[in-house]
């Protein structure tokens, strides 16, 4: 195929969708490493101290590299970014002053189902294979860390299940 979308994807130029996409995650992850830097420093828990910072390092610093770059080589403004946040000292923030531990697992457990579905429309409207291929990438890494943060709320019994439904008695007893 010939023309401006034949070729190299990387010298193909961006849909206004694409760069929409790209910034929006950008700044997503951007507030999100800041957010988490905060929920380490009010969690007590070490599974979930653990799970944010291998999440941080090995998820959202990468994504903000991959993305930064990607921004610049087609030459679109970076969003701008919170400041990082110094570590503080658990036992100096104030009891009524906490997120307790089941607060953070369930707003980072929704950040990923948000991301999830972002990531999923980010690769349907994008026509450049790597912008899809990238989306599809965080997608995959994503899902996974909420398998395992799944598992880790219910284990820890901070989940809060919907209503759940419980049929009586035999199927051909429940009525349709």
């Amino acid at each position: 195929m010939k023309g401006v979308l034949g070729g190299n994807p990387q010298k193909e130029p961006l849909h206004y969708g694409e760069v929409f996409d790209l910034s929006t995650t950008l700044a997503g992850h951007q507030a999100v490493l800041s957010g988490y830097q905060v929920f380490i420093n009010h969690t007590g828990d070490s599974d979930l101290r653990s799970f944010l910072e291998d999440k941080i390092e090995n998820v959202i610093r990468p994504n903000i590299q991959q993305l930064t770059e990607i921004l610049k080589a087609n030459g679109v403004a970076l969003p701008p970014a919170p400041p990082e946040r110094p570590t503080a000292d658990l036992e100096g923030i104030p009891a009524g002053a906490r997120i307790n531990d089941a607060e953070i697992a369930v707003t980072v457990s929704k950040d990923i189902a948000t991301g999830l579905v972002a990531y999923s429309q980010a690769m349907g409207k994008a026509i450049r294979e790597d912008i899809a291929m990238l989306f599809g990438q965080f997608h995959m890494v994503d899902a996974q860390y909420g398998a395992k943060l799944l598992k880790m709320l219910k284990k820890k019994g901070w989940l809060v299940p919907p209503p759940l439904h419980i049929a009586q008695g035999s199927p051909e007893e429940v009525p349709v």
